[in-house]
């Protein structure tokens, strides 16, 4: 089978300091993580970032600098956020991308999301669809259900995306769709011939469902956005230690951890 691409997603949104102590803020911090991470074996960083205090912001010269500090320490891909924190405006979310990154997220319907709701009308699904190809960016199609694959497909009939497209299936988020092996088989299913695939699987789900879908011929997102433990009760100590986690299931598999430069290649980028 292919090789395993293996996305860190660094920090997210949502975690906080005090639920997970080794939870990268700055951009420094970021950068470090980031590197760790590639020689782990990550070929793509998901970035989110933080202001001074530690809030999720979508602000562009926070993003640039954590972008140039992991562009000097790694060759990683680096996919920034679109979708920012709950609350927060499509202008909002947007501004990274006129940072022209190679990769950056496009979640393709609304959801709930624990308390909150995340909302992505069409209007703002096709803005940023049409966003991210002014700007030469690939967008990796966010998936929390079912419905979000045909709304893809439909922006690749409206001429907005041009396939082979990328799939992340989010599963697990409170109010999303269930973290569950049936469901990662349900929407894999649902991928059309030529495009590829990647799992997050939310807190304990992330090892069983990223371990179901390498020997599935998908793809893994892992990291502190996603999943604090190691295993049950034990904070893991890094985004590496997730990751390397992963990239040893991969060899296991006889799906070794991929290079930045052959994702880079598979989806057509850099």
């Amino acid at each position: 089978m292919d090789r395993l691409w293996i996305t860190a997603a660094l920090a997210g949104a949502e975690v906080t300091p005090q639920e997970q102590p080794h939870l990268p803020l700055t951009a420094d911090d970021l950068a470090a993580e980031a590197a760790r991470c590639r020689e782990a074996g990550a070929a793509i960083v998901h970035l989110h970032v933080r202001d001074a205090e530690g809030r999720p912001t979508q602000d562009r010269a926070a993003f640039a600098a954590a972008i140039e500090l992991i562009r000097r320490r790694t060759d990683l891909i680096i996919q920034v956020s679109t979708g920012g924190a709950v609350g927060m405006t499509a202008a909002e979310r947007g501004q990274p991308l006129a940072l022209r990154p190679e990769m950056a997220t496009l979640t393709c319907g609304s959801v709930n999301f624990g308390d909150g709701v995340f909302l992505n009308p069409p209007e703002v699904i096709e803005h940023f669809a049409r966003t991210m190809r002014e700007f030469g960016v690939k967008p990796e199609v966010e998936v929390f259900d079912a419905g979000m694959v045909a709304n893809a497909l439909n922006l690749v009939k409206q001429g907005l995306l041009d396939p082979p497209l990328h799939f992340d299936f989010v599963l697990g988020v409170p109010g999303g769709m269930p973290a569950s092996a049936a469901n990662l088989v349900y929407l894999a299913g649902l991928v059309p011939a030529g495009s590829t695939w990647s799992v997050a699987g939310v807190g304990r789900h992330e090892l069983s469902l990223g371990t179901m879908a390498i020997a599935m011929g998908g793809h893994v997102r892992v990291g502190f956005e996603d999943n604090i433990y190691y295993r049950k009760g034990e904070l893991a100590t890094s985004n590496a230690q997730l990751v390397a986690r992963m990239a040893r299931i991969g060899r296991e598999l006889d799906r070794p951890p991929a290079t930045p430069d052959e994702v880079r290649s598979a989806l057509g980028i850099g």
